[in-house]
């Protein structure tokens, strides 16, 4: 079992960056697939990024590619997100979550953490 833990949330402007963390507590962290996803109010939670566990397969959606990078650190159990060039659509709470395989739709993870809130606006 995985427990995840999500920060770096907050408040920017457009064309800002922020960097998101999510800390995994127990010791199979890297035998699991990491994705990101995002809720906004209103809408269904959708796919932002994931990462295979070795780091060196990753994914994402149309949306964010070429502005968001995902990577992980099995060594500190940790996931990231670096965000650039955020835009007010990108607002939502983004959720990191732990599953099987490399996968875009949220019922293939079994693991989530409970989201941090990313407000971009002017």
């Amino acid at each position: 079992q995985v427990q995840l833990v999500e920060s770096g949330g907050g408040l920017v402007q457009p064309g800002e960056s922020l960097r998101l963390s999510c800390a995994a507590s127990g010791r199979t962290f890297s035998s699991y697939t990491m994705g990101w996803f995002r809720q906004a109010p209103g809408k269904e939670r959708e796919f932002v990024a994931a990462v295979a566990w070795s780091g060196t397969i990753t994914n994402y959606a149309d949306s964010v590619k070429g502005r968001f990078t995902v990577s992980r650190d099995n060594a500190k159990n940790t996931l990231y997100l670096q965000m650039n060039s955020l835009k007010p659509e990108d607002t939502a709470v983004y959720y990191c979550a732990a599953g099987a395989v490399p996968r875009t739709d949220p019922a293939g993870y079994a693991y989530w953490g409970q989201g941090t809130q990313v407000t971009v606006s002017s």
